[in-house]
Formats: C-alpha cells, sequence, structure tokens
C-alpha cells in the first residue's frame, strides 16, 4: 500500500484538538472516481475551523482539513480524466468531512474535479484557491448587479485576508476605484501597489451607530467580515448600489434595518463557492486564466510546507494573516 503523508487533526482530549503530519495509506482514502496526487493547497479560514474542532466545519476526527487542492490525475474512473491531467478541486465536501488537499493525495468524485484552464497553473490556480475564487464571485455579483467602474468606488472589508487582498487586485485590474479597509498598517503599502486608491483603517466603518442611515459613499461592497462592519457599510452605501457579502470573520451575525434597502435600493447579495454547479466554477476559473489573471500573485503569496501548515492555521484563526498561503506538497 502506497504511504503519503498528510496533515492530521485528531481530538487529544475534550475539546482539544491537535494537528500533526503524518504517514497515511492511499487505501485508507475515501471512494471516489478520481485518484489525485497534490501538488499544491493553500490556507484558507474554513481550514482554521475545521483544524480547530469546529463541528459546524467538521463533524469527525481525526480528519485532515484542506479545502483546495491541484495537482494531477493518477487514476480516474471516468472517462472526464485521464492520467496526467492538471486538475482543480475546491468546495463541495472537501477538506470538510472528506480528507481534503493537506494530504499528498486525495480521491473525490469526478463531479468536484475541474480540469485546469490553459494558462493558468496549479501553484498559480492555489494563490487564487478558494479566497480567489470567491472574490471572482463576488465582482461578478456586483457587475451583475449593475456595479461597473464608472459607478463609483468599491468598498474592500478585510482588506488583507485572502479574499480581501485578491478582490483589491482583481477590482483593480478592471479598473474599478478600490477602498481598502484594514486594520493592518503594515500592509497598507501593498495594498497601494496592488491598486487600492485609498485606505481606510477598519475601525471607520466598525463603530454601530443608531442612525438608520449614513453619507452615501460607495457603489458597491465587496465584505467578508460580517457583523456590526456588514450593516455599517450597508447605510453607507450609495443609492441602487450592492454589497457582495461572503464572509464572517467578525461575526456571522448583523442587526440591521430596511431602511437602506426601501430608501435606497441597496442590494444585500449572498456568496457561495461550495456548492455551485461545476459549470459556473469552470467559467469562473478560465476568467482567472484568462481577461482576469493576475500578474501580481506573488507579491502576497507565502509558499509553506505541510510542516508549516499548524502554525499558520493558528496565525489565520487569530486575524493576523495576510495575503495567501501556498501550501507546496512537494516541498
Amino acid at each position: 500500500m502506497q504511504q503519503f503523508k498528510a496533515l492530521q487533526v485528531e481530538e487529544v482530549e475534550d475539546k482539544k484538538y491537535q494537528s500533526q503530519v503524518v504517514q497515511r495509506s492511499i487505501e485508507d482514502l475515501p471512494k471516489g472516481d478520481v485518484l489525485i496526487q497534490v501538488q499544491y493547497s493553500s490556507i484558507n479560514f474554513k481550514d482554521a475551523l475545521s483544524a480547530s474542532g469546529n463541528k459546524r466545519v467538521t463533524q469527525q476526527f481525526p480528519h485532515t482539513p484542506g479545502i483546495d487542492a491541484a495537482g494531477f490525475v493518477i487514476s480516474s474512473g471516468d472517462p472526464s480524466f485521464s492520467e496526467g491531467d492538471s486538475v482543480i478541486v475546491t468546495g463541495y465536501d472537501l477538506g470538510m468531512n472528506t480528507a481534503g488537499g493537506f494530504g499528498q493525495f486525495i480521491r473525490v468524485p469526478a463531479a468536484w474535479v475541474i480540469k485546469c484552464p490553459a494558462g493558468l497553473s496549479t501553484r498559480d490556480s492555489m494563490i487564487f484557491g478558494t479566497a480567489g475564487f470567491t472574490a471572482a464571485l463576488c465582482l461578478e455579483k456586483l457587475q451583475v448587479n449593475g456595479v461597473m467602474p464608472e459607478s463609483g468606488p468599491v468598498l474592500v472589508t478585510g482588506a488583507t485576508g485572502g479574499v480581501g487582498i485578491i478582490a483589491v487586485a482583481l477590482l483593480s485590474k478592471l479598473g474599478y476605484e478600490v477602498i481598502a479597509s484594514t486594520g493592518k498598517k503594515s500592509a497598507e503599502e501593498l495594498l497601494k501597489k496592488l491598486g487600492a486608491n485609498a485606505i481606510i483603517d477598519r475601525n471607520e466603518i466598525n463603530e454601530p451607530t443608531p442612525r438608520p442611515l449614513l453619507k452615501e459613499q460607495w457603489a458597491g461592497a465587496v465584505d467578508v467580515v460580517g457583523g456590526d462592519t456588514l450593516f455599517s457599510v450597508l447605510k453607507s452605501i450609495k443609492y441602487g448600489g450592492s454589497v457582495a457579502c461572503c464572509g464572517l470573520v467578525q461575526s456571522p451575525m448583523f442587526e440591521a434595518s430596511v431602511f437602506p434597502f426601501i430608501l435606497r435600493g441597496v442590494n444585500l447579495l449572498g456568496v457561495d463557492s461550495v456548492e455551485l454547479p461545476l459549470e459556473v466554477k469552470r467559467a469562473t476559473w478560465e476568467k482567472l486564466a484568462g481577461d482576469w489573471g493576475l500578474d501580481t500573485l506573488d507579491s502576497f503569496a507565502t509558499e509553506i510546507s505541510l510542516d508549516d501548515v499548524p502554525s499558520y492555521l493558528s496565525l489565520v484563526l487569530a486575524g493576523k494573516a495576510t495575503g495567501r498561503y501556498l501550501v507546496n506538497l512537494e516541498k
């Protein structure tokens, strides 16, 4: 039985979890159509939740997290894939209750797998990862709802995180005026290099106020924070503008009123990257491989090994992460 390395999270005592790199056997992987040797993965907030024992993400332990994986096909029971094909797997149950990308091999249903588009390497696909894919979905939703470069400035909250930093870069590439909100002074220079036109402290939009509406400032927003920040952003959106909501770093709950919606026609747009139909995912990845591709990926990516993953998961969970953490499974 072929052995491989994988990060394994296990409960060591009541509600305390430990992560370590172990040897696993391919025979132990779940049943599936496609066996993939993983070259790269990436770290996302959901991985940090899984590794900390969050039962809303992962119910059964021991477990290998990693909601992202890119590599090449070893074998496939589905004729859509051939040995050696470069492929991407993100979302669905990968890394949640199915052994994920923090292992050198995964086995998954063919319905989860996308061939890596021409022009996009497996490495770059994982710098984007679920975070970049989600940022692209947010931008698509804003455009569908009429938020275009000429509409006015677009706010990005949590701008130094995985979704936020790629949203800044994508919006700038497509000609938008970008306002980046962050609490990390050290990242301001990087955000400006990625195209942020202005940077504001997150506390400016983080303070609750009883006022039902605030001054109209932004044509649209990408919000990864949730909580009071999301409500504050909604109050400040221009008439007819939209907010793409995709995160809960601050809180999954927020207290709101109907005033932004009924007096300014504001749209709150939910963005999910997990259960989208495969053809929708494929179309978005094609954009990231084409006109929406970024030549700045390496500027905000830190490449790490599998052994480094536990410390970086802790960094993400503590809200101290900046940019993207690329996991090289061959390192």
